[in-house]
């Protein structure tokens, strides 16, 4: 499985780079959109990551969408994202007018929980994503939790939106494969509230996408690297490869030396490649992939979209939608024997 997801993600960072030029296609599909609405749904609130991202989306792609249609954003949250993702699996129109921004977990997910997911990943087609970011354990100083080996030794709580979400996934993950003690608290609707609830003292931390905490809460982390009394503490990171600006917290695989827990967390560290982008449903017109994923090509590398995602908060740094299915995919293959160790270490022998 190591190998294989290795060979599957060892060229992420070169598909970062290259230049996403790919023109539209000659096929005409303007009269599907000119003078109709584009929804896209997207399965948590406006205020964190996934909102903004959405927002920007549907602030420039019209400009790039053959036919120029409106754009609109539809937000249902739930379970982690896991609600919107079912409804646009099952319920959403096929016409490719709606679009989703699937939760970063969405493979986690399914492997892990097959019956409670009514999506496949592999039957979505993506279109790109705008920018990857790990999810990061981030504890308030007052905790009394500094470093992993206190968060070993004292019981603290954690904030979550629902079980597919790495809120929850995380902590449970480390949990299971090193021993902490994070009581973990769900139904908090999007990472702006569980933030505010963190800040209040309901919960000593979260587990959320390090963009998430520096948009929001840059303030938090102030003589970080220095330990000068800042107010949050980031303690670990889920990934392939350390997120700048944090290179000094270890990620969840280098605590672990166990081949096969190793193996639990990279599968978890999908999420960091996923990040936030856009996907098809199954059935959508085949014609509409090319021109699609070239419309999303186009738009992330326009100089007003990437200053504006900056403004809002966000980053840019995109991979293409064929070569995310190619990750996905691969990813999908997942070993048996890992997924069945990774849902009974975080869910419990059932």
């Amino acid at each position: 499985m190591t190998s294989k997801m290795f060979n599957g993600l060892s060229a992420i960072a070169a598909v970062g780079l290259v230049a996403m030029a790919t023109p539209v296609s000659a096929a005409d599909i303007s009269g599907m959109y000119k003078g109709r609405t584009v929804t896209i749904l997207v399965g948590y609130g406006a205020g964190g990551t996934y909102g903004r991202t959405s927002l920007l989306l549907g602030a420039h792609m019209d400009k790039v969408i053959p036919g120029k249609p409106n754009m609109v954003v539809q937000h249902m949250p739930g379970a982690g994202g896991i609600k919107a993702a079912n409804f646009f699996y099952n319920v959403a129109p096929k016409n490719g007018r709606t679009l989703l921004m699937p939760p970063e977990m969405s493979i986690v997910s399914e492997l892990l929980r097959p019956k409670k997911v009514k999506y496949r990943c592999k039957e979505l087609t993506w279109l790109g994503r705008v920018f990857g970011q790990n999810s990061t354990v981030v504890v308030r100083r007052d905790s009394g939790v500094t470093s992993m080996d206190d968060l070993k030794k004292k019981k603290i709580t954690m904030g979550s939106s629902g079980k597919g979400s790495p809120t929850f996934l995380i902590p449970a993950t480390l949990n299971a494969l090193l021993g902490t003690k994070m009581k973990i608290i769900k139904g908090y609707k999007g990472s702006r509230k569980m933030q505010l609830a963190m800040e209040q003292g309901e919960v000593h931390g979260l587990a959320l996408g390090w963009t998430a905490w520096i948009s929001a809460k840059p303030q938090w982390f102030k003589g970080m690297k220095q330990n000068k009394n800042n107010y949050a503490i980031p303690l670990v990171q889920s990934g392939y490869t350390k997120q700048k600006g944090i290179e000094h917290v270890p990620l969840i695989r280098e605590l672990l030396s166990n081949k096969e827990d190793r193996q639990v967390a990279m599968m978890l560290g999908s999420a960091s490649v996923l990040g936030r982008g856009l996907v098809l449903p199954p059935g959508a017109p085949k014609k509409l992939v090319k021109p699609l994923r070239a419309a999303f090509a186009k738009i992330t590398k326009n100089k007003a979209f990437i200053k504006d995602a900056y403004k809002r908060g966000l980053e840019v740094n995109p991979i293409a939608g064929k070569d995310i299915q190619k990750i996905v995919n691969n990813l999908m293959d997942t070993s048996p024997t890992t997924v069945k160790r990774a849902r009974n270490l975080i869910f419990g022998k059932k």
